[in-house]
């Protein structure tokens, strides 16, 4: 709160920053302290169990359409239709974008469809993705995995933007001249900053934009990591403390 970061409002670029889980210890907390700036309200709509997924996965797809400048009247594409790729069909939808799906889970284009997507691209189609060539202003990935970027890079549209928010294994490599010929780039960011926070959870509250989710009783924390472990999760699970 006294750096350069925090004192201009991007409090999640801080270089000292600190993490709420990572380096922590234990996880299932009854109750959990933090610094005022990021004590946010929820608003009156939004379900208190369907909110906080979106305090993570929900802003770390919310803040790149901020920062990114992404307008009504782009399409956007999104890779990885999970936990931060379904909420970010909603609020892309919402935000008036033309929308597609890209997915390796030919099961989940339908449920695609329902938050939002007008299209739906099966990453396994190379034709899929070459038919995709050129035509998206902005492309976020969500995906914890190693893709084929360049097909990625090429299925941007001149001044396109490729953004990661996935945390992928490897290095991504970028051909200079995809770069160089139509002025296209790539970029990344974390989560987002406390007024950012703010801003996303009224737009939720005024599109109905909500966390799909399952819900465990915090007893049986074991079985819902098995249940997320598995890949059976759609799309966040949320234990309900029934330990007290």
């Amino acid at each position: 709160m006294s750096c350069h970061q925090c004192l201009t409002g991007n409090h999640n670029l801080c270089v000292k920053l600190e993490q709420t889980i990572v380096g922590r210890h234990g996880a299932f907390a009854t109750r959990v302290r933090c610094h005022w700036s990021w004590a946010t309200p929820i608003p009156e709509g939004l379900d208190v169990a369907k909110a906080g997924p979106l305090l993570c996965g929900g802003i770390t797809v919310f803040n790149p359409l901020l920062q990114m400048g992404v307008l009504p009247t782009h399409r956007v594409g999104v890779i990885g239709i999970g936990g931060l790729g379904h909420l970010a069909l909603q609020f892309a939808n919402k935000w008036g974008c033309d929308v597609t799906a890209f997915t390796s889970s030919a099961s989940k284009a339908d449920e695609a469809r329902k938050m939002g997507a007008r299209h739906v691209i099966d990453t396994h189609s190379k034709e899929g993705l070459a038919k995709a060539a050129g035509s998206f202003d902005f492309i976020l990935s969500t995906a914890n995995a190693n893709l084929d970027w360049n097909a990625y890079l090429e299925a941007l549209a001149p001044k396109g933007r490729l953004h990661v928010v996935g945390v992928v294994p490897d290095p991504i490599p970028t051909p200079a001249i995809t770069l160089l010929s139509a002025q296209k780039s790539v970029s990344g960011s974390p989560s987002g900053a406390p007024a950012t926070v703010a801003a996303m959870l009224e737009f939720c509250a005024r599109h109905g934009i909500n966390a799909i989710t399952e819900e465990f009783p915090m007893s049986k924390a074991n079985e819902a990591l098995a249940h997320l472990d598995a890949g059976k999760a759609r799309y966040r699970i949320v234990l309900k403390n029934d330990l007290a």
